[in-house]
């Protein structure tokens, strides 16, 4: 038989989730100078600086 989750782990986890969804994975096409190819820069960004991230060079 298998133990029941106790409470503490619970509020834990719910607060990781709430954080958690305050991130976002942005991926961005960046092409190289040298063979014009493009490569894939990916990032963890809050979702308050993703037009920040975007438009830097």
């Amino acid at each position: 038989m298998a133990k029941a989750a106790s409470k503490n782990a619970k509020v834990k986890d719910a607060k990781a989730a709430a954080e958690s969804k305050m991130w976002t994975k942005v991926i961005r096409a960046v092409r190289s100078p040298k063979t014009g190819a493009y490569t894939f820069k990916e990032a963890i960004v809050h979702k308050d600086k993703i037009q920040e991230h975007i438009n830097q060079k």
